[in-house]
């Protein structure tokens, strides 16, 4: 990241919990996550709080829908799920983790694809692992949308915010979308996700 930028921060109460955004001045999302039981966004915004004159990052600056990201991503917990679609990111990380990242964002709404399954999309089928790793260090959740990303047996597998989140946002998408727009070939629904619980826990 751009050292010297201001981040924009704006927060958002859902159904599973309340929500942290950064954004740029350039209205690009740069991070996205829960501000709770999440330890890595927990961490990143104690990063950005506490960071004081360039070289280091600015102090955050509240901000009400900066560049209507918040709007969007409301929109999506309102069951607008395309609302996400074509939302600038401008995510941090390794030409690796960018393919990675890149790769979450074709999986379509409600459905699922395994590590395995992103490794040969990105033209890499022997790195699971390291899928796996750049999967878990995505800052920009729900809309680059790791918690798509199934164990290969199609269990629901670890996720930054909690299996229960990632559980109630499986369903969520699932219900929100014609189950004939999942294209059954390259993704699947685990049948744990059919109906949405009404909160994380």
């Amino acid at each position: 990241m751009n050292r010297t930028c201001r981040l924009l921060l704006d927060e958002l109460d859902t159904p599973i919990g309340r929500l942290a955004l950064l954004a740029d001045e350039e209205g690009r999302l740069r991070v996205l996550g829960f501000m709770d039981g999440h330890a890595r966004m927990e961490r990143q915004l104690r990063l950005y709080a506490a960071a004081g004159a360039p070289p280091a990052v600015p102090a955050l600056v509240p901000a009400h829908n900066p560049g209507g990201l918040t709007a969007a991503v409301a929109a999506y917990f309102e069951g607008d799920l395309k609302a996400l679609d074509g939302l600038p990111v401008e995510a941090d990380g390794t030409p690796f983790q960018t393919a990675v990242w890149g790769a979450l964002r074709e999986i379509p709404y409600g459905a699922t694809c395994s590590y395995g399954e992103i490794a040969r999309r990105i033209g890499n089928p022997a790195a699971v692992r390291a899928v796996g790793m750049a999967n878990g260090a995505n800052p920009v959740g729900i809309v680059v949308p790791c918690h798509r990303v199934i164990g290969a047996n199609g269990t629901l597998t670890g996720y930054g915010g909690g299996i229960e989140r990632k559980r109630w946002l499986l369903a969520h998408e699932r219900v929100h979308i014609a189950a004939t727009a999942v294209p059954e070939a390259i993704c699947r629904m685990p049948a744990s996700a059919a109906t949405p619980p009404t909160g994380p826990g």
